[in-house]
C-alpha cells in the first residue's frame, strides 16, 4: 500500500457561493503534514466531482453521510468523496457509485437546525477503490493513492500553452467565470494542478469531469480536456453571436419599456387616465353586451386577458387587438324581422320584375312557411340561368321583399380555400373568410346571402373552396360553422343563402345537392319589350339626366332595338343600346338646349346605333339541298345551329369538321348508318356509298360544339343530300337519333325555341317526349309558332324534306 506524507497548515476558508479555489500548493506542502490512510469513509455526492487541492462547499443531509462526518471530525478530519452515477438514487450501493474519487480534508463543518451539515472541503488526492469494506453506518473501502508524475516534454508544453489559450477565451466569452481564473491558471506551474483548475471551472457534465478525474496520465488527461474545451468555446461563440443579434432589440424594447412606465407615472402624478386599461375596460364591456354565446365569450376574455398584459408595441398586440374587435362586430343576437306579409311581399317582387313566376313563388312559398314555423332553418337557392336575365338583382329584390339585409359576394375565379374559411391568424395579414366578412358587414345575423358565380369556381395548391362550401350550404352542418380566423363557431343556419350561375355542369355534384335549383330561361321579345318598357327605359332616362318631356321611345324603336341590334337570352344589351340612345340625346341637349321633345322609332333608330347588326337567317336564304337547321343551347341561352353536308368522289369515308366534340361525332355517326339502311326508302341506289365519301360541316368552326341533340339535323342533312332533295329553310329541328331511328328527348327545349323565334324560324320539328316542356313557353309565342311532334326520323323527313321528283333523283351507272 503507497502511503503520501505531507505537512501543512490549513487556513480557515470562508464560503463564496459555491466557487472553486485551487490552493498553491508549494505552501500546502509547507505548513500541513498529514497521511491518507489505506482505509478511508467514502461520501456519496451527487451532480459534481471533486479534484485534489479544490475547495469546495458541500451540503451533507443523509443520516450516513452526517454519522460518517461526525466520526471524521473526531479523528483526522480526513474522509473520501466519490461520486454517484445516478444523482436520483438517495440510498446509493458500492454498485451505484465510481471508482476513482478524491481524498479530502474537512476544513469548516456547520450545523443546521434541520439537522443538515454544510462544510468545506478540500481535495487532497486522486484514489482509486480498491475493495469495499463495509456499508454500515456508512461506506468505508481500502483505497489507493494515485501518484501522479508528469515528464515535461515539448508536446506537454505545446498542449499547456493551448490549453492556456482556449481557456482566456472561454473565460472571455463566460460572464459566471471571473477574468481571475485565467491568471490563476497561468500561476500554476504544474500541468496536472493547471488541468485540473480548468476542468473544475467549466461547465461539463458529471460523466466528462469524471472523465478527467479517472484519467491519471497527465498528458492524456490534457488532450481530453482540449476536446471538451473546444466543444464549450464552440457553444459560448454560437451563444456570444445570438446574443449579439438579439441585444439591440431587447436594448430598444426595454427603453420603450422604460419610457413607458415613466409616461404612466407621470399621468398617475397629473391625475390624467390610463388609457389602455381604459381601452380594455371598454373592449371587455363590449364584449358582454355583443351577446356571444358561453363558449365564445370564454375565447373572448381568454384572449382579452392576454392583450390586457401586452405592451401596446408588440407584434402580437395588433394580431389580439383586430381579433377581438372581429369577435365584438359579428351580430351574434342581432337580427332583422321578417316580413310575413305575404301580399306585400309579392308586391315588392312584382315591382321590380317582370315574369320569373316561378320564382316569386317559391319566395311567397318560403315565407309562408316561415310564418307557420318560425324556426324552421334557412334555405339555399341555386339561380341557375344565360347572363342578364336578373339573377343577381333578383337576390337584391327577394332581400327587400323579406325585409331582410343583403350581402353579395363574388365567387368567380376563386382559388383558394381561405377566401371562404379565412386564414389562420398565425399568418400575417390574416383576415376571416368572405363568408364572416359578409355577415359582419350585414350587421343581421338573417341577411340574404348572395354567391354569385358559384360556377366559375377554381382549385389549385391552396385547396379547394367548392369542398370549403359544402359547410356553408348544409342547414345541417352550418348551424356550428367555423371560420379559421375566428376558431370558434358561428350560426348561419339563420341566413338565406342564393347562389347563382351560368351553366350546372363545372359545379361539384356534392355542392350541386346541397341547393334547390331553380332555372331562369331565356326572355321573348315581348318579355325583353315589356321589361325596357317598365324598368330599362325610366332607369336609363334618369341616369342620363333626361325626362319623358325630352324623350318619347315609341313601341316599334324598342322592337328594332330588340331584333336588329341585339341577340342575347337576357337583357343586358337591350339596357346598353338605350343607354348609348340616351347619351346621344343628352348631348344634343347640353349643346344645343333643345326644348322640342325627340321622337325615336324604328325608322330613325339607326341614327342613334348605327347600320342594323343582326339579320334573319332565313328571310334572305333559299331551301337547299344538304343544308339544315339545327337548335343547341348554351350557357348564354338558345341558339341556332347551320349544318352542312356534302359528298365527293370516294371510298365509303366520313368527314366531319367544325371543332365537334365526342359525343356529337358519334351522332353523326349514327345518322350516317341509319340513312344507309334506310337507302331504298328514300330511293338511293344500293351501290351508291360505296364511291362517294361525305364531309359535314357545321360553321363557326372556332366554337367547340358537343352534345347529340344535333342528331336529326345530321340525319336530314344527309338524308337530303344524297336523295337530292332540299330542305325547309323556314323549319328548324332538335333531338337525338338512334340506330333504329328513334327520336330521344333532348334538353333546353324553351332557349331553343326562342333561339329560332328570334332567327324569324317559326316551325320547329321536336321530339314527342319534350311535349311537356311547351307548357313553359308563353301562350303568345305558342299561337304563333308551329310545333311538329315526332317520335321516329321517317317523321323528320316527311316534315323538313321536300318531296321527291323523278327529275331529281340521283342517277347513278350500272
Amino acid at each position: 500500500m503507497t502511503t503520501r506524507k505531507k505537512t501543512t497548515k490549513i487556513k480557515d476558508t470562508e464560503l463564496k457561493n459555491n466557487s472553486n479555489t485551487l490552493l498553491d500548493s508549494e505552501a500546502i506542502e509547507k505548513e500541513l503534514d498529514f497521511s491518507i490512510p489505506e482505509q478511508l469513509g467514502i461520501l456519496p455526492i451527487r451532480d459534481t466531482v471533486i479534484y485534489p487541492y479544490m475547495v469546495a462547499p458541500l451540503v451533507i443531509a443523509r443520516e450516513k453521510s452526517v454519522k460518517l462526518i461526525d466520526d471524521a471530525l473526531s479523528s483526522n478530519r480526513i474522509i473520501g468523496i466519490v461520486a454517484q452515477r445516478k444523482a436520483d438514487i438517495d440510498s446509493p450501493i458500492p454498485s451505484d457509485l465510481y471508482s476513482y474519487g478524491v481524498a479530502a480534508t474537512i476544513l469548516k463543518m456547520l450545523k443546521f437546525p434541520d439537522g443538515t451539515i454544510r462544510l468545506l472541503i478540500q481535495g487532497l488526492s486522486r484514489i482509486k477503490v480498491k475493495q469495499w469494506v463495509s456499508t454500515e453506518p456508512y461506506f468505508k473501502a481500502k483505497i489507493e493513492v494515485i501518484q501522479e508524475k508528469v515528464e515535461k516534454s515539448i508536446e506537454v508544453e505545446a498542449i499547456s500553452r493551448n490549453l492556456l489559450d482556449t481557456f482566456n477565451r472561454i473565460v472571455s466569452l463566460a460572464p459566471h467565470l471571473p477574468d481571475e481564473l485565467h491568471v490563476a491558471a497561468m500561476n500554476l506551474q504544474d500541468p496536472s494542478k493547471m488541468s485540473d483548475l480548468i476542468a473544475a471551472n467549466l461547465s461539463l457534465s458529471v460523466q466528462d469531469k469524471q472523465s478527467i478525474l479517472e484519467t491519471v496520465d497527465v498528458q492524456e488527461r490534457m488532450k481530453k480536456l482540449m476536446v471538451l474545451l473546444n466543444r464549450e468555446l464552440e457553444v459560448l461563440e454560437i451563444g456570444s453571436k445570438i446574443q449579439s443579434q438579439v441585444k439591440n432589440e431587447i436594448d430598444k424594447n426595454q427603453r420603450e419599456y422604460v419610457l413607458r412606465e415613466q409616461m404612466k407615472a407621470i399621468q398617475r402624478e397629473l391625475g390624467e387616465s390610463d388609457d389602455r386599461m381604459q381601452e380594455v375596460a371598454e373592449l371587455e364591456e363590449k364584449v358582454k353586451e355583443a351577446g356571444m354565446p358561453e363558449a365564445v365569450e370564454k375565447e373572448a376574455i381568454k384572449e382579452l386577458n392576454r392583450l390586457s398584459k401586452m405592451p401596446p408595441a408588440a407584434a402580437e398586440y395588433t394580431v389580439s387587438r383586430t381579433y377581438l374587435d372581429y369577435l365584438i362586430a359579428l351580430p351574434w343576437k342581432k337580427r332583422t324581422e321578417d316580413n310575413l306579409d305575404i301580399k306585400k311581399a309579392a308586391q315588392i317582387l312584382d315591382e321590380d320584375h317582370y315574369d320569373l313566376e316561378k320564382i316569386k313563388e317559391r319566395i311567397l312559398e318560403y315565407l309562408a312557411v316561415r310564418k307557420l314555423k318560425p324556426d324552421m332553418k334557412g334555405t339555399i337557392l341555386c339561380f341557375s340561368g344565360p347572363p342578364g336575365v336578373g339573377k343577381t338583382s333578383l337576390g337584391k329584390s327577394i332581400a327587400r321583399a323579406m325585409g331582410r339585409k343583403f350581402v353579395r359576394i363574388s365567387l368567380g375565379g376563386i382559388r383558394d380555400e381561405a377566401e371562404i374559411r379565412g386564414h389562420r391568424r398565425t399568418y400575417i395579414g390574416a383576415l376571416p373568410g368572405r363568408i364572416i366578412q359578409g355577415i359582419r358587414r350585414a350587421e343581421s345575423s338573417n341577411p340574404v346571402f348572395m354567391l354569385d358565380e358559384i360556377d366559375k369556381l377554381g382549385t389549385d395548391f391552396r385547396g379547394d373552396p367548392a369542398s370549403a362550401l359544402l359547410e356553408v350550404l348544409d342547414p345541417e352542418q352550418n348551424t356550428s360553422f367555423s371560420d379559421h380566423y375566428l376558431d370558434v363557431p358561428f350560426d348561419l343556419s339563420k341566413v338565406m343563402f342564393i347562389t347563382t350561375a351560368n351553366m350546372l355542369d363545372t359545379i361539384p355534384a356534392p355542392l350541386r345537392d346541397r341547393m334547390e335549383i331553380l332555372q331562369l330561361p331565356g326572355y321573348t321579345e315581348e318579355e325583353k319589350i315589356q321589361i325596357a318598357l317598365k324598368y330599362l327605359l325610366p332607369k336609363q332616362i334618369n341616369e342620363h339626366g333626361l325626362t319623358v318631356d325630352n324623350v318619347d321611345f315609341q313601341l316599334s324603336a324598342l322592337q328594332g332595338i330588340v331584333a336588329d341590334y341585339t341577340r342575347e337570352a337576357g337583357v343586358r344589351s337591350l339596357e346598353r343600346e338605350i343607354g348609348n340612345v340616351c347619351r346621344k340625346l343628352a348631348r344634343k341637349v347640353a349643346e344645343e338646349g333643345a326644348k322640342d321633345q325627340f321622337v325615336i322609332t324604328r325608322k330613325n333608330i339607326d341614327k342613334y346605333l348605327g347600320p342594323q347588326r343582326y339579320f334573319s337567317e332565313v328571310k334572305e336564304k333559299k331551301d337547299e339541298v344538304g343544308v339544315a337547321t339545327g337548335l343547341a343551347w348554351t350557357q348564354y341561352g338558345g341558339e341556332i345551329l347551320t349544318i352542312e353536308a356534302t359528298r365527293m368522289n370516294g371510298n365509303k369515308g366520313l368527314i366531319l369538321t367544325g371543332q365537334l366534340g365526342d359525343v356529337m361525332k358519334e351522332s353523326a355517326q349514327a345518322a350516317l348508318s341509319y340513312v344507309r339502311s334506310q337507302a331504298a326508302n328514300l330511293g338511293i341506289p344500293v351501290n351508291f356509298f360505296d364511291k362517294t365519301d361525305l364531309h359535314i360541316h357545321v360553321p363557326a368552326g372556332a366554337i367547340p360544339k358537343d352534345g347529340p341533340s344535333a342528331g336529326v339535323t345530321m340525319a336530314s342533312a344527309i338524308a337530303s343530300l344524297i336523295s337530292n332533295r332540299p330542305i325547309r329553310r323556314d323549319l328548324a329541328m332538335t333531338g337525338e337519333i338512334t340506330l333504329r331511328g328513334k327520336v330521344l328527348p333532348v334538353g333546353g327545349i324553351k332557349e331553343k325555341i326562342l333561339a329560332a323565334r328570334r332567327a324569324g324560324i317559326l316551325t320547329v320539328v321536336l321530339p314527342r317526349k319534350n311535349e311537356n316542356d311547351l307548357k313553359d313557353i308563353p301562350d303568345s309565342i305558342r299561337k304563333e309558332m308551329k310545333f311538329i311532334l315526332v317520335d321516329t326520323a321517317d317523321q323528320v323527313f316527311a316534315a323538313a324534306l321536300f318531296p321527291a321528283s323523278k327529275s331529281t333523283r340521283i342517277k347513278t351507272k350500272k
